[in-house]
């Protein structure tokens, strides 16, 4: 087996991708880039009764947005291909047959039906050692019978046979020494009627062929292992078994259970990575990315969803992620997800970049909400000024918005009962002290405005808020100075003149 570190995420494109299946790859990206191994992607779409169009595309480019790009897979290819186990059928089979031959898998016959009847029959009905010898298969069939049944086309699975009377046990780089007792574990197909191999097999044989290192995955597949395990045992690999991580799940914010997509829509929260599409009944689950989440933000929160690296430190960039990054921090038990404490990320790193960085998202968001920006210049020197302001991207419409569209109403209530004639007057002499200034920067302007305020027998607070007011429609904004000069002279009279007409 190669020394080399392998990790791979292999995700069934049946829909959007869960905050959980992303941790997931996280995990399997820092763990491999620490040890400078390889990260592989590989799409696990044997059950094509599941399969959705679109869902793998859209799962390379959840990928792509999180900076998690795959150095194997379906798109960056590599010497273990194909990586679509539906490109991989006569491989499976092959070694399904091979188990079959030496006795530790056999063929089942049972029609669904029958099957039906075993369990309306039997309470906790299992298809293993206590009742397979009851059942239409080649453990109860002679071998003249089943041969005819295979000539003849009748439809048939392959179970595995597993052991009743065996405890089998691995140790997991998270939950340490973990043994099965293989008499509560029933015979699990390994190969479908369609002849499609069932996750169990194609899992172990595509993580013996391309050479897997280090399995992560989270721990609602535990029950699985021992399947697993025995199939190692039964190929001969036992040697060439991945090392196994169980992740922790990520718990709905009561730490009720996992967290799910009802989760989300009930709480009003987003738990897929992007926006997902169901091509279905064109309903949409919204994503981190729609509802305005850096990557390094989403990424970073993840992280923090049941590792630390120990100290009291929260905010990482990929390149700490990477370096800090160890299986020993990685919890138990599970972690609550908190969506207040996600938008906390999200504002840490909106603070944390500069401002070159979110000018695109910046201006994709205003374009969304028809605010077109025409000066990339002007709009790096805004988000500058209100990006401490905001929690997420979307934020930016509300608090940049007003540097490149008036006010379509304003907050009367905070301007009219204190209004008055000498106030307006105020502002009518303003303006044409404006009109004079020929730099119409902030340090003149504020410079202008408190001489006129002293000379008018005023008090600035008297004229701060209208004035604000005027520019913006409501109590927000950065400096008040700084939002007239990135205005202009010209749309800042503007938008006094029409103020003044509203607070009559």
């Amino acid at each position: 087996m190669t020394n080399k570190v392998r990790v791979r995420f292999a995700p069934s494109p049946t829909g959007g991708l869960h905050l959980g299946g992303v941790r997931t790859v996280l995990f399997n990206y820092l763990f491999a880039k620490k040890h400078g191994g390889d990260f592989i992607l590989r799409i696990e779409d044997t059950d094509q009764t599941r399969f959705v169009p679109g869902a793998e595309e859209y799962i390379l480019n959840c990928l792509k947005w999180c900076g998690l790009n795959p150095d194997e897979g379906t798109e960056a290819g590599g010497e273990y291909g194909p990586y679509r186990q539906s490109e991989r059928k006569d491989i499976y089979k092959k070694f399904a047959d091979q188990l079959v031959s030496e006795g530790k898998a056999y063929y089942a016959f049972d029609t669904p039906e029958e099957l039906e009847e075993k369990r309306a029959e039997i309470p906790n009905f299992q298809y293993g050692h206590a009742f397979r010898h009851q059942l239409r298969n080649s453990l109860t069939l002679s071998k003249d019978e089943v041969h005819r049944l295979l000539d003849e086309g009748t439809p048939y699975v392959i179970r595995i046979n597993m052991p009743s009377d065996e405890t089998i046990s691995f140790t997991d780089l998270i939950r340490g020494f973990v043994s099965f007792d293989t008499m509560l574990v029933d015979d699990k197909v390994l190969l479908k009627a369609d002849g499609m191999p069932t996750y169990h097999l194609a899992v172990v044989v595509d993580d013996f062929l391309m050479k897997i290192t280090h399995a992560f995955r989270g721990e609602e597949w535990l029950p699985s292992a021992p399947v697993h395990l025995m199939l190692w045992k039964f190929l001969g690999w036992e040697d060439a078994m991945p090392q196994w991580a169980h992740l922790p799940l990520i718990l709905k914010p009561d730490g009720n259970g996992k967290l799910s997509k009802r989760d989300g829509a009930r709480l009003g929260f987003p738990v897929y990575a992007m926006n997902w599409a169901d091509p279905s009944n064109g309903e949409v689950t919204p994503g981190f990315r729609e509802m305005g989440f850096l990557p390094e933000a989403f990424i970073n929160l993840l992280a923090m969803l049941g590792w630390n690296d120990g100290t009291d430190q929260e905010i990482f960039s990929i390149d700490e992620l990477i370096e800090k990054f160890s299986l020993e921090r990685v919890n138990h038990s599970g972690a609550k997800f908190d969506f207040e404490k996600a938008k906390w990320f999200n504002a840490e790193w909106i603070k944390k970049v500069k401002a070159e960085h979110l000018r695109d998202e910046v201006a994709r968001v205003l374009s969304t909400n028809n605010i077109e920006v025409a000066d990339s210049g002007k709009l790096l020197q805004i988000i500058d000024l209100v990006k401490d302001r905001c929690t997420l991207l979307t934020d930016f419409v509300s608090q940049a918005g007003y540097f490149f569209q008036g006010p379509a109403s304003y907050d009367l209530d905070a301007v009219k009962p204190k209004w008055n004639d000498q106030k307006e007057g105020f502002f009518f002499e303003f303006i044409t002290e404006l009109e004079k200034l020929e730099a119409f920067e902030a340090v003149e302007l504020e410079a202008l405005f408190k001489k006129l305020v002293a000379d008018k027998g005023l008090k600035i607070g008297d004229v701060m808020l209208p004035l604000r007011i005027m520019l913006v429609g409501g109590k927000f904004g950065p400096a008040v100075f700084d939002i007239a000069s990135l205005v202009g002279k010209e749309e800042t009279v503007s938008r006094i003149q029409k103020a003044l007409v509203a607070f009559k």
